[in-house]
């Protein structure tokens, strides 16, 4: 910062350089008068001088000659002298004039640099304060009316760059919360543009902040529910909650929604702030628990409804028929094998989703597994004159809980058999890859529609309710399975076609 102190000295020297220049004019308007009294002292001196010649010799000159002579010679004195006083007097004008002028340029050049040095680095200051850089400080010099201000100014920088730090830590704190909560957050301005969106409202929408930053809510395409509920609150200019049901990229969600004004200073209204929870999980966990005790108190229902029944049959006197007697009594001992089932496939559902529980897991094999697997549910396929088609190329050897895994594999087969019709063939496959090894059990059966294939591992449900009841199951067959492949930290797939048949692909890590 130059120019302050540029333009003072320049002023200050035109300032100079004017009343040096009229100081000028003014001995020039002089100089006539000055020439006058030098030329009268002169002729008198050259009159006296001629007159004692004259005497000195005594020349006879008459009164007009001797005028005459002085005239001549005070003519060509005065002309010389004119001449020779002008030229000097110009000179040492001008050189005083050169010489007033530099040393005065010198001397105020260091005055006024001396001055305002400390006026330039205050503004300098002010100007990288102003710039945002509160990092700047001015020097605080030995002049002692500048040394308050530069002061005044440092205790301000100081001050700013204390807010701008705690500022920038509270923002940083806020989005830091913004982007890291687990729920979706959208801040709509006044006038309906989108200010602020956090990176979950991304994420659940399948949007770019480039696509909803500064735009209206409107045009960005979210569900209508969502914008019927925006429009409610900026209508209201009141807190709203609502559970609200929309469709997000062909999926269906279940979310909490939370609306509030935004109110800034003096109450001035600055917009609204929208705020979403997923409840969609604990929907549908809320649904699997009705389901679940509907399911149960009808399933325990029916084997207890038959052994009444046969009971109230026989104590009003059917036991005397032994026929009779011998069938109702099979058929309460079937029933009330169903229940033991049923109570033993609940006992170990509830035992494999408590928490904590593991398996012992160790190297071992799958053939024997597999093996054993088809053994155990030999009988029931012979039931149906069914076969097993076996594809075990080699063993493999994974890492699991071979007790486990062999109850996986009966399930699965069980299963197999139960949904599929008479003289038709269960496969069993053996494969691998780098990370899993890999169990295939396909049958050639009713098949499941594609909508149901991801609620197959719910608790009692049933592809087919009366085939399955029928042939003793109590439907958490599955969803024991599901349990146990996650337990060993694997996956478990299904295919399924209708009316062809479904294949289990159970994958159990290596190591």
């Amino acid at each position: 910062m130059k120019s302050m102190s540029n333009r003072l000295f320049l002023t200050f020297m035109l300032l100079l350089g004017t009343i040096l220049a009229v100081l000028m004019i003014v001995i020039g308007q002089l100089f006539p008068v000055y020439i006058k009294q030098y030329h009268d002292q002169t002729n008198a001196q050259i009159q006296a001088s001629m007159d004692q010649v004259i005497d000195e010799r005594k020349i006879k000159l008459s009164k007009e000659d001797q005028e005459a002579l002085y005239a001549v010679q005070s003519k060509g004195q005065e002309e010389s002298m004119l001449t020779n006083v002008r030229t000097r007097l110009y000179i040492v004008l001008a050189i005083l004039f050169t010489i007033t002028l530099i040393l005065i340029a010198i001397i105020s050049r260091y005055m006024i640099r001396n001055f305002t040095a400390p006026i330039d680095n205050v503004t300098e200051t002010a100007l990288e304060l102003a710039k945002g850089n509160y990092r700047a400080r001015a020097q605080e010099n030995e002049h002692e009316r500048m040394i308050p201000l530069s002061h005044s100014i440092n205790i301000l920088a100081r001050n700013l760059q204390d807010i701008t730090t705690i500022r920038e830590v509270e923002e940083e704190r806020l989005k830091t919360l913004i982007e890291n909560m687990g729920s979706s957050l959208m801040m709509i301005g006044r006038e309906g543009n989108i200010s602020i969106v956090n990176r979950v409202f991304l994420e659940r929408f399948g949007m770019q902040i480039d696509e909803v930053q500064g735009k209206v809510f409107r045009t960005i395409g979210l569900p209508k529910s969502l914008e019927q509920f925006i429009d409610h609150v900026f209508l209201t200019e009141m807190p709203y909650r609502q559970q609200i049901k929309m469709e997000i990229q062909q999926e269906l969600y279940n979310k909490e929604v939370y609306g509030a004004p935004v109110i800034g200073d003096h109450g001035r209204w600055l917009g609204v702030v929208i705020v979403m929870h997923d409840i969609t999980e604990l929907v549908r966990l809320e649904q699997i628990r009705k389901d679940f005790v509907a399911n149960v108190s009808h399933e325990l229902r029916t084997p207890i409804t038959s052994i009444k029944g046969f009971s109230e049959t026989l104590l009003d006197g059917a036991y005397k028929d032994e026929k009779m007697l011998i069938s109702f009594l099979e058929i309460i001992y079937k029933e009330s094998n169903r229940l033991q089932m049923l109570i033993q496939d609940l006992l170990e559902l509830s035992k494999i989703e408590q928490h904590g529980f593991t398996v012992n897991i160790m190297p071992m094999g799958l053939q024997d597994v597999l093996i054993r697997g088809a053994e155990l549910t030999a009988p029931r396929l012979d039931e149906k004159n069914m076969s097993f088609q076996v594809d075990i190329e080699r063993d493999v050897q994974v890492m699991g809980d071979a007790n486990r895994i062999i109850q996986i594999v009966t399930n699965l087969i069980t299963n197999a058999i139960t949904y599929s019709p008479e003289n038709t063939t269960v496969s069993i496959r053996l494969k691998e890859n780098e990370t899993y090894g890999i169990i295939e059990i396909e049958d050639q059966g009713i098949g499941i529609e594609k909508h149901e294939i991801a609620r197959v591992f719910e608790r009692f449900y049933r592809v087919d309710r009366a085939r399955s009841r029928n042939s003793g199951g109590t439907g958490l067959g599955l969803a024991i399975v599901k349990h146990l492949v996650e337990a060993h930290h694997g996956r478990i797939q299904v295919e399924s076609e209708v009316g062809i048949g479904t294949k289990m692909i159970v994958m159990i890590p290596k190591n």
